[in-house]
């Protein structure tokens, strides 16, 4: 599934083409997407408007109207949204069109259809982050996001600290790849509980968080499967990966070979030597 560094490069992709361009026509083949397609909503408050700017929000992309409304997409595990000629042939798993002005079509294509489009009229859309995004945290790269506000998330909570990283309702955007990563160099064991980490960890953590997730944007994000950025081209970020993926392989700081174990469900990858789970102070406060 595409997480932060993916969506922003898409958006960043979008925000280059789609600003000033009207919607001129919404189509949809009749699939069932997670959430039920708002076609008719779409037709009657869509139509006629001016795409004013892309935004992004956690792992959604958002789509802001001149008139005021909103359109949330969610990309699920393998969407994408692309730009292509109108008179291009359609692809099997081309759900939504919306059809631009000056020939152009902005397409939603979601093989395994786990992807969702949400319409907020202009009213609604200026209370999203009360409804929609209630239960999301702060971005990370907010000044909200900070060593304290983290701390105190995780005070009394014994979770792994990598699980409470991919918490949406303590920090947005965050997936598997990136809490994994981010880990590493703050030598943070993934297993380690969320309440032991002193504030200078934290800060440190956050620092790393925030210089990873910019790299990877950097680099156009990462390509583990499915991901394309709104070009159609992968990003090449896993290149620089220093422990998700590379179970049994050398760490690049001391070659112990890294270990992978399931936290939440989740592959979870570190390196024994560097992230060692008991070498570390109990601070709480």
């Amino acid at each position: 599934m595409p997480e932060l560094p993916e969506i922003e490069v898409i958006r960043r992709g979008l925000q280059l083409h789609l600003p000033g361009r009207r919607i001129e026509a919404v189509f949809h083949n009749g699939k069932a997407l997670r959430h039920e397609v708002p076609l008719k909503d779409m037709q009657k408050v869509l139509v006629g408007s001016t795409i004013r700017e892309v935004g992004r929000r956690a792992k959604f992309l958002l789509l802001h109207f001149e008139a005021g409304a909103v359109l949330i997409i969610h990309l699920g595990m393998t969407g994408r949204l692309g730009l292509f000629p109108s008179i291009s042939p359609l692809a099997k798993h081309d759900h939504i069109r919306w059809r631009l002005d000056k020939g152009l079509d902005l397409r939603f294509h979601d093989t395994r259809r786990f992807g969702s489009v949400r319409l907020l009229p202009a009213g609604e859309a200026e209370d999203r982050e009360a409804t929609v995004f209630s239960a999301v945290g702060p971005e990370p790269f907010s000044e909200a996001c900070s060593a304290a506000y983290l701390q105190r998330q995780a005070r009394r909570k014994k979770q792994p600290v990598k699980t409470f990283l991919m918490d949406m309702k303590m920090l947005a955007g965050v997936g598997n790849i990136y809490a994994n990563e981010c880990l590493f160099t703050p030598k943070i064991h993934p297993a380690r509980p969320a309440d032991d980490l002193a504030l200078d960890e934290w800060q440190r953590l956050i620092l790393e968080l925030r210089a990873i997730l910019n790299h990877a944007i950097d680099c156009g994000g990462s390509t583990i499967s499915d991901y394309l950025n709104a070009s159609g081209k992968p990003g090449y970020f896993q290149v620089h990966f220093k422990v998700y993926g590379r179970t049994g392989e050398p760490c690049q700081c001391c070659g112990t070979p890294i270990e992978k174990i399931q936290l939440g469900g989740r592959a979870t990858y570190f390196c024994p030597s560097c992230q060692q789970q008991g070498a570390y102070s109990n601070p709480r406060g």
